[in-house]
């Protein structure tokens, strides 16, 4: 069979009726939910810093758990989990924050470096860490990515009140005895879990894509917190999905899609603010 006689044999299938396809959709959409709902607290909090830094924090734990022998995706959500309780810990104020998110943004990419140093083969595997591989997601990662989003999503549920009180006025909160520093570390470990859900889909890299693009596009469109989360989840679902099946009847990366869908829903989020004032 030739190569252009296979293309058309892809393309002309109806792609669900693949089981690697279904598969991917399914991980894809419990990763941009989570990372909808998830984005929106974080880009509420001016917290984006530290989406930016876990991503290359969980590099460093994927590639350090391939090295010892383990499942990335394993080293990927430990060590972004254990960096977002960290970060929470180390400071609540933005200076302080800053500064923690720095500091072990440094450690990590000190650790990512010692880790590749040694980690000589493989080349294929890390580039998915870098730029993700939905479409290699198994049955059992599956199934570790819907225990992830499910856990995730009650843990935020939990705190939301809070966190919301603590976001728009920290001040506040704290003299009301919300214990704002619980709910910031809380809260980021949430972040951790997300970017890792979000870097099997788009890689490490291009967390951002689902993270925040979506969330900031909400926010431009929404000033209403419930309404707001909702649509940066269905946003980051329709980019999620919308890029999966581009990528699948053009042959390009189904991260390439993802990103440019999100980018594009953004700049289209800001026109419409603009033409409301």
């Amino acid at each position: 069979m030739t190569t252009g006689t296979a293309i058309r044999t892809i393309t002309t299938t109806p792609m669900l009726e693949y089981d690697f396809m279904r598969t991917a959709f399914a991980a894809s959409g419990l990763a941009a939910i989570l990372a909808g709902t998830v984005g929106f607290f974080l880009v509420l909090r001016g917290q984006t810093f530290a989406g930016h830094a876990l991503s290359h924090v969980g590099f460093t734990g994927a590639t350090g758990a391939v090295l010892f022998g383990l499942s990335p995706l394993a080293g990927l959500v430990g060590f972004t989990f254990i960096s977002g309780i960290g970060m929470g810990l180390f400071g609540e104020k933005l200076a302080e924050r800053d500064v923690a998110i720095g500091m072990m943004l440094s450690l990590a990419l000190g650790l990512g470096l010692l880790f590749l140093h040694f980690y000589t083969t493989g080349a294929t595997q890390a580039a998915a860490l870098l730029f993700g591989n939905v479409l290699g997601v198994d049955d059992s990662a599956l199934m570790t990515l819907a225990l992830l989003s499910i856990g995730s999503l009650v843990a935020l549920a939990a705190v939301v009140r809070p966190l919301i009180f603590a976001s728009l006025q920290p001040e506040l909160a704290e003299a009301r005895g919300v214990p704002v520093r619980f709910v910031s570390t809380a809260f980021l470990a949430i972040v951790g879990i997300a970017v890792a859900e979000c870097a099997q889909i788009v890689g490490v890299l291009l967390v951002f894509t689902l993270m925040v693009g979506p969330a900031a596009a909400a926010q431009n469109l929404s000033r209403r917190l419930a309404a707001g989360a909702l649509l940066a989840a269905a946003l980051a679902l329709a980019e999620a999905w919308g890029g999966l099946t581009l990528a699948f009847y053009t042959d390009w990366p189904t991260s390439f899609w993802i990103t440019a869908l999100s980018g594009l829903v953004y700049l289209a989020s800001l026109a419409a603010r603009f033409r409301s004032r």
